[in-house]
Order: C-alpha cells, then sequence, then structure tokens
C-alpha cells in the first residue's frame, strides 16, 4: 500500500483573497493577516508535515511556487480570468490530489495551516476503502434568506452548490464541506471526477453569479435566492466537491473534531485532538501544544 502526505504554499497577495466580493468582511487587512502568518511560520509549518509523514511511514510531498504550479496557474489564468489568485491555488491543491492518485493508493492532504499533533497513523485510523474522508461544516450554515455572509462562508458554499444542483435537476441538498484535510483513496478520487466537464461547471457558476435574470425554468433567479445570497456566490473548491459528490454519488465518511480540529475563535485546543486547522492562524498557541 502507498501512502503520501502532500501540502501546498504558494504566496498569495492580500489583494488576491476575495476578488469582487461585496461582503464588509471580505477585506485585504483580513487576508494580510494570513500571508504574514503564513510567511512568519513557514519554516516549522513545513516540518511538522514532515515529521508526522516520517513518524506514520508514508511519503512527503511539498508543493509551492516551482515550474508545475507556474504552468497550471498561467493555463487557468487564461481559460478563467475571472479566478482570484486565492482561488486558482485551491483548484491546484485538488489538482494535485489527482496527480498524485496516479502512483499513490492512499493519500492524506494537510491545508498549509492544518499541523498534526499526534504519532497516529490518520491511514490506520481511517478505512479509506468507506469512501473519502472530508469535514462538514453544516452546522455553520444559516439558511435564512437574510443571510450576508463572506464568499467563503459555509452558508455561501451551502446555497451556491444548491443553486447549482437545482438548475442541473438534482435534489438541491447538500453538504459543506472543507478541504483543508482530504483523505482519500485512488479509486474514490477518480469516481469523484471534480474536473469533469470542468468548463461546463465554470460556466454555470458563471451564470448563477452574474445574471438574476437568468431563465431558471418557469423561474428567474432572483425568485429563488435574494440578492444578498447571489452577491454570496463566487468560484470556490469546496462548492464544487460537494456539488460533483452529489451528483456522482461519492461514498464520504465525515471526520471527527479529533481528526479535523477547528481552532477559530477559542483559545483552547482539546487534549484529545489529533490534526488541528488553524482557522485564526494563531499558530503560537499551537506551538505551545505541539511541542
Amino acid at each position: 500500500m502507498k501512502r503520501v502526505i502532500y501540502s501546498l504554499y504558494v504566496d498569495v497577495p492580500a489583494k488576491e483573497h476575495y476578488g469582487d466580493s461585496k461582503n464588509p468582511h471580505d477585506t485585504k487587512e483580513k487576508a494580510s493577516i494570513t500571508v504574514n502568518a503564513f510567511k512568519n511560520h513557514y519554516k516549522k509549518l513545513v516540518e511538522c508535515k514532515r515529521r508526522y509523514a516520517k513518524d506514520i511511514g508514508a511519503d512527503f510531498r511539498m508543493y509551492e511556487y516551482d515550474d508545475q504550479y507556474k504552468v497550471f496557474e498561467k493555463n487557468f489564468k487564461r481559460n478563467f480570468p475571472q479566478l482570484t489568485g486565492y482561488e486558482i491555488i485551491n483548484f491546484y491543491k485538488i489538482h494535485l490530489l489527482y496527480e498524485l492518485s496516479k502512483s499513490f493508493d492512499e493519500i492524506l492532504y494537510l491545508d498549509f495551516d492544518a499541523i498534526p499533533l499526534t504519532t497516529e497513523s490518520f491511514f490506520d485510523a481511517w478505512d479509506l476503502s468507506k469512501g473519502i474522508c472530508v469535514y462538514n461544516n453544516n452546522n455553520h450554515v444559516d439558511k435564512k434568506r437574510t443571510v450576508n455572509s463572506s464568499i467563503r462562508s459555509p452558508s455561501a458554499k451551502y446555497f451556491n452548490c444548491h443553486a447549482m444542483l437545482m438548475k442541473t435537476g438534482y435534489n438541491p441538498n447538500n453538504d459543506v464541506i472543507n478541504t483543508g484535510i482530504i483523505g482519500a483513496r485512488s479509486e474514490d478520487i477518480k469516481k469523484l471526477d471534480f474536473f469533469g466537464n470542468f468548463y461546463d461547471t465554470m460556466k454555470l457558476m458563471d451564470e448563477l453569479k452574474s445574471d438574476s435574470d437568468d431563465p431558471y425554468g418557469d423561474f428567474v433567479l432572483i425568485d429563488l435566492y435574494p440578492q444578498n445570497i447571489i452577491d454570496m456566490f463566487h468560484y470556490d473548491n469546496e462548492t464544487i466537491f460537494s456539488y460533483k459528490k452529489e451528483v456522482n454519488k461519492v461514498n464520504i465518511q465525515w471526520l471527527d473534531s479529533k481528526w479535523h480540529y477547528f481552532l477559530d475563535k477559542q483559545k483552547f485546543i482539546p487534549y484529545d485532538t489529533k490534526i488541528v486547522h488553524a482557522i485564526s492562524k494563531d499558530f503560537d498557541l499551537v506551538w505551545r501544544r505541539y511541542d
């Protein structure tokens, strides 16, 4: 069984994080916190993942701003000029999932701000033959029609996927998936078919985002979703992941909070945490626990 852990770091300018978002929470100042934190903690963020891979006997790959990424970025900017640099990077991490599935049986992806706090093997703890392992953010979705959240919020992703599924004739109920940690075997990655008919997927997202008068069967989009919800629609790898999961009927296992602990506004890490996802970028707190 060939297993690999990989991560990705590309320094994205703060202005490339939120693009044309109209939400007041989506600011360059907010993005700058992430940009600076990654630069300041770069070495340790790489080393903790490399060490974990060694501890559990897996290969490790660290991807950065190299020639391979430059080609991918150039092609995506040419084909999809509406995307921000941040969005391109998050599509690239899914692309790498497919590239690695050609050589490895089981794969664990860790966002750059995801830090292992254990020597227990993820691959032993989770039977990947039962489906792709990801965390769902369903309990953070605000389904009220008055919601006005960031384009990266669980609510934005829920409604965006909801609209995509409805327009293409599927049941619109969906799960909000966080792709900060992904455990998968090559067979399920292929079944997900994330990049299958990708131009059509992007065209669908364009239509839902840009034209509130777009015909929608017997409806128009604005009749189904108020403008404040349409304004949250964007081009997000997690929205497409959820959409493809439903369309292609992919088996999913939900990671628990031990294996994907969200460190956000709270200032503590439970003792039994295996992997912490430092959304807050409070790495000093994580290192005190790590060391």
